[in-house]
This record gives C-alpha cells, sequence and structure tokens, in this order.
C-alpha cells in the first residue's frame, strides 16, 4: 500500500491560520462590569474607532456588588476606578493619541440600563474636567 503524501499539509495549515488571524479581532479590555446597553431611535455609528476611548458603568461580574451597596461600578481598561480617575484616564489616553485623533477623541460611555443618572452626571462633570467634550452613549436600535 502506497503512502500517504503530506508535503503540501504545512502549506494547508499556514493558509488556516493565516485566515484565522485576519479574520479574528484580539478584545482589548475583559469586562468585569455587566451592562445592558439601552434602546435608541436616532443612532449614528462612530467612524474612526482609533479616536474612540470607551468607559464601561455597569454592575460588577464577580459578585462584588456588596461593595457598592449593589450598584454600579465604573471600569476602566481592566479595572475598576471611581470618579475622580476618570480625569487622569481621559489625559493619559489623550496623550497616547496622534495629534489629529486628540482633535477628534471622543469618549463613549457604555452604561447599563439600570444604572443611576447620578453617577452618568458625575462622569460626565469629570470628563469636562479633563477637556473631553465629545461624549457618546452606546444604544442598540429600537425596534
Amino acid at each position: 500500500m502506497p503512502g500517504l503524501n503530506t508535503s503540501s499539509l504545512p502549506d494547508l495549515i499556514f493558509s488556516v491560520l493565516f485566515f484565522f488571524m485576519i479574520v479574528t479581532h484580539m478584545r482589548k479590555v475583559t469586562l468585569k462590569v455587566r451592562y445592558r446597553v439601552p434602546q435608541g431611535t436616532e443612532l449614528t455609528r462612530l467612524t474612526k474607532k482609533s479616536a474612540v476611548t470607551y468607559i464601561y458603568i455597569g454592575k460588577p461580574v464577580d459578585g462584588m456588588s456588596h461593595l457598592t451597596g449593589g450598584g454600579s461600578r465604573i471600569q476602566l481598561n481592566d479595572k475598576y476606578a471611581s470618579v475622580s480617575d476618570v480625569i487622569d484616564y481621559v489625559s493619559e489616553e489623550k496623550n497616547r493619541m496622534s495629534p489629529e485623533d486628540q482633535q477628534q477623541m471622543t469618549v463613549s460611555i457604555k452604561a447599563d440600563v439600570s444604572t443611576q443618572m447620578g453617577m452618568i452626571t458625575d462622569v460626565k462633570q469629570a470628563l469636562r474636567q479633563a477637556k473631553a467634550y465629545r461624549i457618546n452613549y452606546s444604544a442598540t436600535q429600537r425596534k
């Protein structure tokens, strides 16, 4: 019985590997808060994703809600933060961007539908102090 010719197998494996490297995207942030995005009617898509900084607000996933009295927590990158940390976070993100992205910097707030408006207002005030005036609220299309 003749042997199986496997000389083209490495080419096939590298082709499949290259395909998955192109198609998949790496998650930048591990979410520590759970949020259900609110629904809206007049929504637009963000065009330049490189100039977008995300702030997540929601209930903790890891059972740490007893520390906040069952309320929401703020997540910046991979860690929990307070409202006062938002100013430094936005300044650091702005310094990492190119000069043209700094002009178009948008802060996208991804908040849970049950988050109290007081916390979102506090975050907005901190963004105002950090001179981040373009604010976006993430939502899904209402059906």
